[in-house]
């Protein structure tokens, strides 16, 4: 009797085992980056697993190509669809290039989607923008707007280049909120083309030309460096506030010494968690369309706009209280 108990134990813990393993890998994600070995996306794989375990029974297959090439990329892809996945979520080193292989993916019902840097409307069900023009331009403000001497002050911008088409869409909607921060006056506006010297340079006319500058604002990882120098070495820290848009690892520096009090980017395990979330939501049959809202979990929802396109969120504030741990994600 006791042999017979043991046994029916031991069949029951075999079938449990057996049931974990296939939950374990009831679905299959890839989370393909531009290539691995990148601070930025490591980081967002982080979120991914977070994602996976938070919904349970999905696995991430997080992988990319050696070097950033459309080709490495490819060769990823076709690999994933022999082996199946339910899902393709792709930070794209191409936009067209990549298109031929999704589709393919998408004729053998795997669900993609890219995130980051987008894919063809044609080659992906749906794309998540990390923030949207409108939310870095009210972000860019604001974050001068906080840290104004009592609340007012001249403000210059220190863009890239005058062509830039990115930069000059951040510029017009920095321009349309204004008027939700009367204290901000913009004086100018200058160019440093993404060069570090020249952005360095143009930062020494700035605090030359308006002796009242309070703060600039830099939307450009190259220009928010070169600033943040230029007004150290000026000795006009605590004097003018250096803000925009740049990378932990490259401002945490700046950060400690009072040149910039704080700064934003998105962040890599928000933007890897919502890629799965959404990923999984298409896998479990949402629709992806324009107007549709898709769940991006403890990130809410996104809505969907031309093209299957939404964005995440506000881009994320890094100050003293955070800059140094992320400063080591990238």
């Amino acid at each position: 009797m006791k042999i017979w108990k043991a046994l029916l134990v031991a069949a029951a813990v075999s079938t449990a085992l057996v049931a974990n393993v296939a939950n374990a890998a009831d679905k299959k994600i890839a989370l393909v980056v531009k290539a691995l070995g990148i601070g930025f996306f490591e980081a967002a794989n982080k979120g991914a697993q977070e994602a996976a375990k938070e919904i349970g029974g999905v696995e991430v297959i997080y992988t990319g190509p050696t070097t950033t090439t459309a080709e490495g990329q490819i060769e990823v892809i076709n690999s994933l669809i022999a082996q199946k996945v339910d899902a393709i979520a792709v930070s794209a080193n191409d936009t067209d290039a990549l298109v031929p292989a999704l589709k393919k993916a998408m004729d053998r019902g795997i669900k993609v989607i890219s995130w980051d840097s987008g894919v063809a409307p044609e080659g992906r069900q749906l794309h998540l923008n990390p923030s949207s023009s409108a939310l870095i331009g009210n972000m860019c403000v604001k974050m001068a707007a906080d840290n104004l001497p009592e609340g007012k002050g001249d403000v210059a911008i220190l863009s890239a280049t005058a062509t830039s088409t990115n930069q000059n869409v951040w510029i017009e909607e920095m321009k349309t909120v204004l008027p939700n921060y009367p204290g901000v006056n913009i004086v100018t506006t200058v160019y440093g083309d993404d060069l570090a010297d020249k952005s360095y340079r143009e930062t020494q006319g700035l605090i030359q030309s308006h002796p009242d500058l309070k703060a600039i604002i830099a939307p450009t990882s190259v220009g928010i460096v070169a600033a943040a120098q230029a007004v150290a070495d000026a000795g006009k820290i605590g004097q003018i506030n250096v803000t925009g848009l740049g990378l932990p690892s490259e401002m945490a520096g700046h950060v400690k010494s009072g040149a910039s009090k704080s700064f934003a980017i998105w962040n890599p395990i928000d933007l890897g968690y919502s890629a799965t979330m959404l990923a999984n939501d298409l896998i479990n049959g949402a629709e992806a369309k324009p107007g549709a809202e898709l769940s991006m979990g403890r990130m809410g929802k996104l809505k969907l706009g031309d093209n299957n396109e939404g964005a995440m969120a506000d881009p994320f504030v890094y100050d003293a209280s955070n800059v140094e741990e992320f400063a080591k994600i990238f």
